[in-house]
């Protein structure tokens, strides 16, 4: 029997959400031999090549000079901010943790538009938001014994993420997605290579260790290729939930390549933010307006932890 519009375009949401995981555990792996500067500057550099080719392939290198748009270069900085604070919280954290705090996203750029933007936002979608914050804190647990600094690090990368959702949604429409997307892994694979030095210096890659680079900077294009066929191929309010199960291909993930297992508190903040998320989805269809968790998804967006 053949797949439906929306259950094809759920598959590909699921994709997506497989290539960005795959590609944060290979990054997590690599980073217990290189520090997080070389990382940025090997994977993205391997990543600019591939998304500068489909740029090119698209037509969208023909203006270069709007790449130099105020928009573009705060879309791309605070892209920079979310990937540096995430690969921070990526080689001290489980995969499912930080998952789990980065599917608070969607929460907090609902609350930004509602604070900053002035859009309206019902009592029951500030309790989910409420909610959310609260299965946040479970999880990175302030004041008691399993708090980890590194938890803020990934708090950090949610901010920067909610700047940049804002930023790349103001940014005009007659500047190709692609082409900021190659302004974001070039300033990403720069700002790597001025890292690199203070952080450590440079470390000798062996084969194993370069071949995870460039598979991980695939994957980071399969993950955003595929986010882009799921929106355009189904209804974003069925297929915007799919997204979370990101979550749990990183428990998977985590616990078949690193062995970490999930405590109480990492199992009830998951569930709390990820029911705070399906329901909010729920209450934006039936007020029938633009999914705040499919914006964050959206074909504007490049792979997050660039």
């Amino acid at each position: 029997m053949a797949l439906s519009h929306n259950h094809t375009g759920a598959l590909f949401m699921m994709v997506s959400m497989v290539g960005f995981t795959i590609n944060d555990t290979l990054v997590k792996l690599a980073s217990t031999e290189m520090n997080i500067g070389q990382v940025m500057l090997v994977r993205g550099f391997f990543a600019s090549i591939l998304i500068a080719a489909l740029a090119w392939r698209q037509g969208a290198l023909r203006s270069p000079r709007r790449l130099l748009h105020p928009l573009v270069i705060l879309r791309s900085a605070c892209e920079l901010g979310a990937t540096v604070f995430f690969l921070i919280a990526l080689a001290h954290l489980p995969l499912g943790n930080i998952s789990a705090i980065l599917q608070a996203l969607p929460l907090v750029v609902t609350m930004g538009a509602a604070l900053f933007l002035a859009e309206p936002v019902g009592w029951r979608r500030w309790l989910s938001i409420g909610a959310g914050f609260v299965g946040v804190l479970i999880i990175i647990r302030p004041g008691f014994e399993g708090f980890s600094i590194y938890s803020v690090a990934a708090l950090g990368s949610v901010l920067c993420g909610t700047v940049r959702d804002f930023a790349t949604r103001a940014v005009p429409p007659e500047i190709p997605t692609p082409l900021v997307s190659v302004m974001t892994a070039v300033m990403v694979t720069i700002a790597g290579a001025a890292l690199t030095q203070p952080l450590g210096g440079w470390t000798p890659m062996n084969g194993w260790e370069l071949g995870a680079m460039i598979a991980a900077a695939g994957l980071l294009i399969v993950g955003y290729q595929f986010i882009i066929l799921s929106m355009r191929t189904g209804d974003i309010s069925f297929i915007a939930p799919f997204r979370y199960t990101a979550l749990l291909w990183a428990l998977l993930l985590g616990y078949l390549v690193f062995g970490d297992v999930p405590d109480a508190a990492m199992i009830v903040g998951s569930a709390i933010i990820v029911a705070s998320g399906v329901y909010m989805l729920y209450r934006e269809q039936v007020v029938g307006k633009r999914l705040p968790v499919a914006r964050s998804t959206s074909p504007g967006m490049t792979p997050e932890g660039l």
